[in-house]
């Protein structure tokens, strides 16, 4: 689980990085694939947050919070997309505002290690 997680997370940082970056600005190859993986890993990540676990309660607390990291990631990249498209006000505010949210749970899931 923490393995989808953490590919997750790295699609998400690309795919804010190449909405913050500067015009003309070249992308790095590894960059691109990962924000091209994005769709892929946020499925994976959302079936594995919605399965069941069972084991000892540690192991179902940092399960549990997981998931609903996950599901915080997906609701945040959802809000992104709605104005990635937009002017370009809107689209640096809902890439900033995807980062706030990768960051927060990045904090969070220091806890889980």
């Amino acid at each position: 689980m923490r393995r989808v997680f953490d590919a997750l997370l790295e699609s998400l940082d690309a795919t804010v990085r190449i909405a913050r970056r500067q015009e003309g600005e070249e992308l790095p190859a590894p960059l691109e694939q990962s924000a091209a993986l994005l769709l892929e890993r946020l499925g994976a990540a959302n079936r594995v947050a919605a399965a069941n676990f069972m084991g000892p309660p540690a192991l179902l607390a940092t399960t549990t919070a997981i998931g609903d990291a996950i599901r915080q990631l997906d609701a945040a990249f959802v809000a992104y997309r709605k104005h990635a498209d937009g002017a370009r006000a809107d689209r640096e505010e809902a890439a900033m505002a995807l980062d706030s949210e990768i960051a927060r749970v990045k904090l969070a899931a220091q806890r889980w290690e």
